[in-house]
């Protein structure tokens, strides 16, 4: 088979052939309606995962011109002036005298936090991304970009999420969405970490839509079966 992919390697963004990469260790995309208590100034507050099992990780999140990489809304991301694009600019200390700023819209490789929350640290890194849309309220889109983590950062090991039912996960995004529909918005992106047995899995996913649910705390999962155009066949 003739089949490329990105990978991520040392912060760059390379084609590589689908030999050696294994097809198992993704099991689709889901997210959680977070209860925001109206963030002083309003919008909807989501939480974007990629779902794994138990022993399984994901190292990089990426774009390239055969997988475009987009985090889309149907309205604007709300963005905080004391926040910023990714989770390595949220301080959790500064909450108590900026509150809105835990809703702040941003991307992730499993902290929510620049303290590493729920993990020891956030080693988090990106390459070839461009912030400036994203953080004036708008999508964000990349086709030579990347956030990611090395291997032995523990930040990429999926864990259980209690709003996702206890499945294993890793968290990718938070995005608070102002004046979104019942579709508040979708991610596209190619996703890349290895499985419990130490092999590296890729897969391309195609037009998640997140917001789908009627009240905070609700899931909306889209597995194997569901998760149309998730791996790209060539």
């Amino acid at each position: 088979m003739n089949v490329k992919h990105a990978s991520v390697f040392a912060g760059s963004v390379a084609a590589i052939a689908l030999a050696g990469v294994a097809t198992a260790g993704f099991n689709g995309m889901a997210f959680e309606a977070v209860d925001n208590e109206g963030n002083g100034a309003g919008g909807d507050t989501y939480r974007i995962y990629a779902m794994m099992d138990m022993g399984d990780r994901l190292d990089a999140v990426a774009g390239n011109s055969e997988q475009n990489l987009s985090l889309t809304t149907t309205g604007t991301f709300y963005q905080n002036a004391s926040g910023g694009a990714t989770s390595l600019a949220i301080n959790s200390a500064f909450f108590d005298f900026v509150p809105s700023l835990e809703w702040d819209s941003y991307v992730t490789i499993g902290a929510l936090y620049s303290n590493g929350e729920p993990f020891d640290s956030n080693n988090m890194n990106d390459v070839g991304m461009d912030w400036s849309n994203f953080e004036t309220g708008g999508d964000l889109e990349a086709n030579n970009g990347t956030w990611f983590v090395t291997p032995d950062q523990a930040q990429g090991e999926a864990i259980a999420h209690a709003g996702l039912g206890g499945d294993y996960g890793v968290l990718i995004a938070q995005v608070t969405v102002m004046d979104g529909g019942e579709i508040a918005g979708t991610f596209s992106g190619l996703l890349q970490g290895k499985t419990a047995a130490g092999d590296t899995w890729q897969e391309g996913v195609n037009g998640f839509e997140y917001g789908a649910v009627p009240a905070p705390g609700a899931l909306a999962l889209l597995g194997l079966a569901g998760l149309a155009g998730r791996r790209r066949r060539h």
